[in-house]
């Protein structure tokens, strides 16, 4: 006979499964007569060696950010680079299920010893500062760049770009107080563990490999947008369609996203910041639909088969 304790184990990463990919499914859904774009799509030979090429980068990108995961938390805790992966596929899962990837966190502070999950969170966070970073400061020039070449704009533009200017400073000022952000915190239930932890700092060193593979990341997966749209594409202008991409992954980035309309608002941010580099609004839809799928349905696929197979369950522990 099956211990309860199992049963119940078994039964919330079901839920976990079920929940995560029915938030893929309705936000696929959303996209008006997406079923019909891709039949369409892979009715050309080529486009199945044009999303190859694009799946054979998505190891590249989860890759760099494992190796940034191990190497920020190792001031706290040092893991093995398949721990990292682990923890990053079981996140990019978990992430699925709140608005904003908000539980992505737990995944990830998992694989840690209890008493290290407080500081780890935090360093999450910081984490994920690095690569926004970049993606804003990118972003926030191409977007510069269009409104100045164009006559035309709007106050959805204005205000992304005001945001990100202030997210940008206020990111530069967290990585470096990491560690008064971390006193602060204490106040908190569960960050009062961290009163004994080592103090979060980052050296020049480790702050410069963390921006050059956040560079190097975001390379990759803006490169994975561009194969796709040039191949819908061809005729499109190149540095158009990157100052596009740019604009597209910055405005993504600070707007909050939620779960039911993520969808529409994606599709209508494409839309938006490519007007002067196509008229086909469907090509726009699904070069960042296949691109989410790659980047996020895939590995939120492994990260469950992860879950399964190691029998993980997800809680908050207090350091003891």
């Amino acid at each position: 006979m099956i211990p309860s304790k199992k049963i119940i184990s078994f039964s919330i990463k079901l839920l976990i499964g079920i929940i995560s990919f029915w938030i893929i499914y309705s936000r696929l859904s959303h996209i008006p007569e997406l079923k019909e774009q891709f039949l369409q799509l892979f009715a050309d030979p080529t486009m199945y060696v044009v999303f190859f090429l694009v799946l054979l980068l998505m190891p590249i990108n989860w890759g760099i950010e494992s190796y940034k995961w191990k190497l920020i938390t190792t001031q706290i805790e040092s893991i093995s680079y398949i721990t990292s992966v682990k923890a990053v596929l079981t996140g990019v899962c978990i992430g699925n299920i709140a608005p904003g990837r908000a539980m992505e966190f737990l995944a990830k502070i998992y694989y840690f010893k209890p008493h290290n999950r407080p500081s780890v969170t935090i360093l999450h966070f910081i984490n994920g500062m690095f690569q926004m970073l970049i993606t804003l400061s990118m972003g926030l020039m191409a977007i510069a760049y269009k409104i100045n070449g164009s006559s035309q704009s709007t106050s959805v533009i204005y205000l992304a770009l005001t945001a990100g200017v202030c997210m940008v400073l206020f990111f530069c000022w967290a990585i470096f107080n990491a560690s008064y952000i971390q006193r602060k915190l204490q106040f908190i239930k569960w960050f009062k563990t961290i009163e004994n932890a080592r103090n979060l700092r980052f050296t020049k060193k480790i702050i410069t490999t963390l921006i050059s593979l956040s560079i190097v990341r975001y390379a990759v997966f803006t490169t994975q947008f561009y194969i796709i749209y040039h191949a819908l594409s061809p005729q499109s202008l190149p540095f158009q369609v990157f100052l596009s991409i740019a604009a597209y992954f910055t405005i993504t980035s600070i707007i909050p996203m939620i779960s039911f309309i993520e969808p529409a608002i994606r599709a209508a941010i494409a839309i938006l910041v490519f007007n002067s580099a196509t008229d086909n609004e469907a090509n726009v839809v699904l070069a960042s639909t296949l691109v989410w799928i790659v980047n996020v349905v895939v590995p939120s696929a492994i990260g469950y088969a992860i879950i399964l197979k190691e029998k993980i369950i997800f809680r908050t522990e207090h350091a003891h």
